[in-house]
């Protein structure tokens, strides 16, 4: 499975979806570049999201919030003190690591080879190790556990193969900034290390500006900063990534959490299948145990997705009661609540939070996609994502009439779908470039065409062939697009 990685990381920046971060100059680590195909895709299923969970939801509203923060925001949430990773670095070739990333990495590596009762563990309980072997994860563990199963299972350096190295210890995840318009301590200000915060920091502001009832939600879409050491795998962990974010607010005396927390299940699962087109088999739900689990959380699930180097999470559900808000009173000195119309209550809600990694959809709709048939390599992205929905060819492009004819057709359809125009090369290489970018339809102008005003459309997933009036065209794809 991670040589299909690499081929889809290859045909990646073969094609103008991702380019390494700052490449022209020997790159930057962990950053990454969206070219004019990826910028496509990942634009439609920004869009996407957006349509689904605000557009079509009459209890949803959006937010945009600052990307910088005031310190106390991120003083009040908990990220300055808890908010940090447990590295570890190689003493023969320096690179730094997440402990737990190597570890179950490591285990997924070696499944079946490894029986707990052969290790005799200290500060492990066998209970926790046998989980361990047998789930692949280690989140939540401390540094102490963590540093013993290394040990234990001799885990070498992914990059130098050597057993040596510095004892794990904790890494603030959140980047620092220093405004120039202020002095002292107060020009310390921290790049968004989430979403969320915003929308609870702007709670007050949302209720007293609108007319939203409990339960009622806040979704936020954009980029938020981890100052994050990853074993690679492409856009699916980076310092820099694109979050959308719910903070779904309800009165558990008046709301059975339990029945919100499965309708977004579903609301998650139904997006990924239908709305993205994932294959169910490569998706499952997994229930965070306790020591993983935040302390504030009542539950948490990931959606995990079947990704060439393993099961991982794509998309977080968490009920994290009313422990944000009441942060933010307790550090503000501020009531924020909510008054219940019928009762005249003060409400301090609950919330349920659905929090994706846009990054990680995309990066799942390119594995998901990715067919070899023969020679031909083809990503069968659903239509409605797909970067460009129709490319239209003239069959040759040294025929000025068919060029015209093709670049008048280009101009008609444009207006309504996402189109691309192509003449370079032959008609075939035409074709399988459209198939390496995910283009559901082909147009060839012919020399027929000039005659009977019709032309070929070849489908991206069959290769079949049909001619089709020009008139026709329109409603043809939107009748395809509506499936």
């Amino acid at each position: 499975m991670a040589d299909q990685m690499d081929k889809i990381v290859a045909l990646a920046k073969r094609r103008g979806f991702i380019y390494p971060g700052s490449e022209l100059y020997g790159g930057l680590a962990n950053t990454y570049d969206y070219g004019p195909v990826g910028t496509e895709l990942l634009r439609n299923i920004k869009n996407l999201w957006w349509d689904t969970f605000v557009h079509r939801r009459t209890d949803i509203v959006g937010l945009d919030a600052s990307l910088i923060s005031h310190q106390q925001v991120w003083e009040a949430s908990g990220h300055t003190s808890g908010f940090s990773d447990a590295l570890l670095d190689c003493k023969n070739c320096k690179r730094r690591i997440r402990a737990d990333h190597l570890i179950e990495d490591f285990l997924e590596n070696n499944v079946g080879e490894l029986r707990a009762e052969s290790f005799k563990p200290v500060k492990i309980s066998e209970d926790e190790l046998e989980n361990a072997i047998t789930t692949k994860k280690v989140e939540g563990w401390s540094e102490e556990k963590m540093e013993e199963i290394i040990s234990l299972l001799e885990i070498q350096c992914p990059s130098c193969e050597k057993l040596d190295w510095t004892g794990v210890r904790k890494f603030n995840l959140l980047f620092p900034v220093h405004l120039g318009i202020v002095e002292g301590d107060q020009d310390l200000a921290y790049l968004r290390g989430e979403t969320a915060q915003g929308m609870f920091v702007n709670f007050e502001n949302v209720i007293n500006s609108t007319r939203v009832r409990l339960p009622f939600g806040i979704a936020q879409l954009g980029k938020s900063f981890r100052n994050e050491v990853t074993l690679g795998n492409s856009v699916f962990r980076t310092i820099e990534f694109e979050q959308g974010e719910i903070e779904y607010f309800f009165d558990p005396e008046n709301e059975e959490w339990e029945k919100l927390f499965e309708s977004w299940k579903e609301s998650m699962w139904k997006f990924a299948t239908k709305s993205l087109g994932i294959r169910e088999e490569n998706l499952r739900w997994r229930l965070h145990g306790d020591e993983e689990r935040s302390f504030y959380s009542k539950q948490t699930v990931d959606l995990e997705y079947k990704f060439p180097f393993g099961f991982k999470e794509l998309w977080g559900l968490g009920y994290r009661t009313d422990y944000d808000l009441k942060q933010h009173i307790k550090h503000s000195g501020k009531e924020l609540y909510i008054v219940d119309p019928k009762t005249n209550k003060k409400v301090t809600p609950h919330v349920i939070e659905p929090a994706v990694g846009i990054n990680r959809l995309f990066l799942m709709v390119l594995a998901d996609a990715y067919h070899e048939e023969g020679e031909r390599v083809v990503l069968r992205i659903d239509p409605k994502i797909a970067p460009y929905k129709i490319a239209i060819f003239p069959l040759l492009a040294n025929k000025e009439q068919l060029v015209g004819k093709a670049k008048e057709l280009f101009e008609t359809l444009r207006a309504e779908f996402t189109c691309t125009f192509d003449e370079r090369g032959n008609i075939g290489k035409r074709y399988l470039y459209q198939d390496e970018i995910g283009t559901p339809w082909c147009v060839t102008v012919d020399f027929d065409s000039l005659e009977d005003h019709a032309v070929t459309v070849r489908d991206r997933d069959t290769t079949e062939q049909v001619r089709v009036p020009m008139t026709e065209l329109s409603s043809y794809f939107s009748k395809k697009l509506a499936k």
